[in-house]
């Protein structure tokens, strides 16, 4: 099977990661598989078995009216037709629903934002007219896919493939660290402007533990550091950067804490599972909930409810034991995360859609 992956650019995001996971596994699997850019930057790479194809050329400063000019003409040539496309993230998934019309072409579009994220004029442009001209559209979350499929929308859930090996511990023995990820300079998506205020109280007590951010910004990074000595406890937090190796610094962190105000699928605390690290996360909009069973494989506090956080860290720091019940328990949920269970899911989709 020819499937094309569209995205605006290969820069260091989840849902550029994703794309490059998926395209990679096609790839082996013994698909014909191509990935078209718009722009640069290009942080990820493929496997050199992936055809490449960069639609960076034109004059035209409008973005969308080059890219959808620039893709058409690329698909004006039928040997460049795939059999399915497959654009990636809200104004992309735009351009490829419409030239998927115009062209002749199926079309799975994958939204990787919940529908309330804000987005500019092509973006609910594509949410609200062109994801109807898709033949498929992948969504995170159950939250989303009930919104879609109110509109008329052919929608299926596809949660993001979870790459991490599962880590095996024979026995624990780990740094007292709570561990955080992110873009720095995204701090009040990520909620870290909020993690600082609300974990000194928990920090000062428990001396021994400290706080790692993981993740590049200069902004931001300059903003929390500023916050952490306000709040005097710039002793217990440390500033990784950004790092590659953020696998390994699960593996040797006991707690895993997702302080954002929105997500879509929050990748990491598949990646946290994996690791063996506890997950404890706000129940924002959305992503968390449809990963964490509360006290089965995680901790779910009620959407940014400060205290209930510190308590339920505090708490968490403190019980050994209820640590290693709920690693054990991610590592349990991970079945419909791993790269084989998204492919098949994907094949499905694909047999629907060209089979009609």
């Amino acid at each position: 099977m020819k499937i094309d992956f569209v995205v605006n650019s290969l820069v260091a995001g989840g849902a550029e990661r994703v794309l490059i996971l998926l395209a990679n596994n096609f790839d082996k699997k013994g698909h014909d598989v191509t990935i078209i850019t718009f722009n640069e930057p290009e942080v990820f790479s493929a496997n050199p078995t992936v055809k490449r194809v960069r639609l960076h050329n034109g004059n035209i400063k409008n973005h969308t009216i080059r890219s959808t000019i620039n893709l058409y003409k690329y698909y004006s040539n039928k040997n460049n037709r795939p059999d399915v496309l497959m654009p990636f993230m809200t104004q992309t998934n735009f351009i490829g629903a419409l030239i998927g019309k115009l062209r002749g072409l199926k079309v799975v579009s994958a939204e990787h934002n919940n529908h309330l994220r804000a987005t500019d004029f092509i973006g609910k442009l594509a949410r609200k007219y062109m994801y109807r001209k898709s033949d498929a559209l992948t969504v995170l979350t159950k939250f989303d896919e009930q919104h879609y499929k109110s509109i008329g929308v052919n929608v299926y859930v596809m949660p993001n493939p979870c790459t991490f090996d599962i880590y095996e511990e024979s026995k624990r023995n780990r740094k007292k660290i709570i561990l955080a990820v992110g873009d720095l300079n995204r701090y009040h998506h990520k909620g870290f402007d909020n993690l600082i205020p609300l974990i000194t109280p928990v920090l000062k007590k428990n001396p021994q533990w400290k706080l790692k951010l993981v993740g590049g910004g200069d902004d931001g990074t300059k903003l929390l550091k500023e916050l952490t000595q306000k709040h005097q406890i710039e002793d217990q937090v440390i500033f990784e950067g950004y790092s590659t190796k953020v696998a390994e610094l699960m593996t040797e962190s006991e707690i895993y804490v997702l302080s954002s105000r929105t997500e879509g699928l929050p990748m990491v605390l598949t990646e946290a599972f994996a690791r063996g690290t506890a997950c404890i996360a706000f129940d924002c909009v959305t992503g968390p909930s449809d990963i964490i069973i509360p006290n089965v494989n995680g901790i779910l506090i009620e959407d940014q409810n400060y205290d209930a956080m510190a308590e339920s860290l505090e708490k968490l720091m403190n019980d050994a034991e209820l640590r290693i019940k709920l690693t054990k328990g991610g590592v349990n949920s991970l079945d419909r995360y791993k790269m084989d269970a998204v492919y098949n899911k994907y094949l499905n989709i694909f047999d629907d859609i060209l089979n009609k």
